[in-house]
């Protein structure tokens, strides 16, 4: 993990000191909260349905146990003993006082955190693949070349005013774990001939107008990367609308000009940006890589592994799903699951957040995760070491076993917290994972991806679920639009919505109708939902959605 040099600390020490003066003009009256949004919204600072909201940005998912300690006592010093992790791998804080802030922010450069840049209209934080440093599919860990495009964009000048937010994740694999095609710009570490370069995606993005990225560059140098980020940011920059917001992201850019012409534009602009690099971005990131140390894994007999998974039908349940393969083969990914059935998805207690650092420091070398999909990843713990880990998970109600399952549900606040939704995703979530728990079917369903937004703008990811749910308000009423076939995966696919929406209380019976067709049409517990709904299409889905007779026999 990257760890913060003196100028990094001096950095955030005097952006803390000028946040807390701005903090304190705005508490005596001497700036109108109109004034104010501008400054809190560049520290983080939003203004919800019901208090302020403090954004925490964890680069690339990366945490550590002093960190993650840090965070839990941030949750039980300022606000309701909780906090609310994210698609994009940050943390939020849902309940602090205004007068607070300052000193959260101050608390977390203590640990080398902070808050910038997770709001407005600049270079958000970067993502990547929660399983980096330890997938066996990688050619290399992305995090380093994360941390060289965060520390690249951090307060960048000229990018501090983009026509709208800016999304950037890198991956090193083909299987995209990070839903690189949904951002503004996609990164893939590849190697050609030899030699280590780059796959550059550009123009994906959710919102009301939903696209998946296209392919600007097939091959980058290594030594080309932030110049040509900077000359296709430029380029966005210049070319991007400011007269409608809803069509000021890059999607829409290269969509109106086309990407061929984008993409002149972009090789027109790169020769001078890349003029202007000495090597010292190269310097960096050999600097950068230098301080992502490899934890040595030891050879460890996997005996004590093998012998819970035949004798612990439970424990053997939950690591089928929440125990990825490990590129060392006595080791093995865990992710630990903040979607217990009937709880908000990616809420962690203070409680809950010191015990994964316990568990971190006892068992996994240290390094702690957050995935896009709102869970925690502990991504070297030893084989013999998984049923002490899962043992105390379950005694903190994080054992759950559904990673994958369509209770691992994403969601998006909605209107519980935020200002701009439309209708609630919190209740619809816990009420589609409690009725599956009642069903007791979701192992049987097997891969499944429900994902809600309670508004267009689609922090849910919903156009990306195999099922999405998208709240809106119809004259008042919550109503919920379902979209079938979406895909998060490297097939990328958007998904297509089924017809008029559902009422609040006809939700939960819709998606049950949905995954009881799917079980009769698959041919076979092998063939997921996804591959069901490619073989046949949406008639037979949609059938089962709203025929009244299919409604009438679910019903009984």
């Amino acid at each position: 993990m990257y760890r913060y040099t003196e100028f990094d600390h001096a950095f955030l020490a005097e952006r803390n000191r000028q946040f807390r003066t701005q903090v304190e003009r705005r508490i005596d009256g001497s700036l109108t909260e109109d004034e104010f949004r501008p400054l809190r919204l560049m520290n983080g600072l939003y203004l919800q349905l019901h208090a302020y909201m403090l954004r925490v940005a964890v680069p690339y998912g990366s945490l550590d146990p002093a960190k993650l300690r840090q965070m839990a006592y941030i949750a039980e010093r300022w606000d309701k003993g909780y906090g609310h992790f994210t698609t994009r791998t940050n943390i939020q804080y849902n309940w602090p006082r205004l007068r607070d802030v300052p000193d959260m922010l101050d608390a977390l450069a203590e640990v080398g955190m902070h808050a910038i840049q997770t709001s407005g209209n600049t270079i958000r934080n970067v993502t990547s693949d929660h399983f980096a440093g330890a997938a066996t599919d990688e050619i290399a860990d992305p995090r380093p070349v994360a941390e060289l495009i965060r520390q690249w964009s951090t307060d960048h000048p000229e990018f501090q005013f983009l026509p709208r937010k800016f999304k950037i994740a890198v991956i090193a694999s083909e299987t995209d774990r990070a839903v690189m095609k949904s951002h503004d710009i996609g990164v893939r570490l590849v190697a050609r001939d030899g030699a280590r370069g780059y796959e550059i995606w550009v123009g994906g993005g959710m919102g009301r107008t939903p696209m998946v990225a296209r392919l600007l560059r097939a091959f980058l140098p290594e030594a080309d990367l932030l110049p040509y980020l900077e000359a296709t940011v430029a380029t966005y920059n210049r070319m991007g609308r400011r007269d409608n917001k809803y069509k000021a992201r890059i999607k829409i850019t290269v969509h109106e000009h086309g990407l061929d012409a984008f993409r002149d534009e972009v090789e027109a602009e790169f020769p001078a940006r890349r003029a202007a690099f000495t090597g010292v971005d190269q310097d960096w990131l050999a600097d950068i890589r230098g301080r992502f140390v490899t934890p040595r894994l030891p050879g460890r007999d996997a005996d004590i592994y093998y012998a819970a998974r035949d004798t612990d039908p439970v424990f053997r349940a939950w690591t089928d799903t929440n125990v990825a393969t490990h590129r060392h083969p006595d080791h093995g990914i865990v992710t630990i699951s903040l979607k217990a059935h009937g709880a908000t998805p990616g809420d962690a207690s203070a409680d809950q957040m010191r015990l994964v650092a316990d568990l971190a420091e006892r068992y996994g070398h240290n390094d702690i995760r957050v995935s896009h999909a709102q869970n925690l990843v502990l991504p070297h713990v030893a084989l013999s070491d998984i049923p002490a880990v899962h043992a105390a998970l379950r005694e903190a109600g994080l054992g759950t076993g559904n990673i994958g399952l369509a209770s691992d549900i994403i969601a998006c606040p909605g209107m519980d917290y935020c200002a701009l939704a439309t209708a609630r995703s919190i209740p619809v979530a816990q009420g589609i994972a409690t009725r599956l728990e009642e069903l007791k079917i979701e192992h049987d369903v097997g891969h499944l991806q429900i994902k809600i937004s309670g508004c267009i703008n689609a922090c849910g990811h919903h156009h990306m679920g195999h099922i999405g749910i998208l709240g809106l308000d119809r004259a008042g009423v919550e109503n919920y639009q379902i979209t079938l076939g979406g895909d998060a995966s490297e097939s990328t696919a958007i998904g297509t919505r089924t017809g008029p929406g559902f009422a609040y209380d006809e939700i939960v019976p819709a998606i049950e109708r949905l995954i009881f067709a799917y079980l009769d049409l698959r041919e076979g517990p092998e063939e997921t939902f996804l591959e069901t709904y490619s073989r046949l299409g949406l008639a037979p889905f949609k059938s089962a959605l709203y025929d009244q007779e299919a409604r009438a026999h679910a019903a009984e």
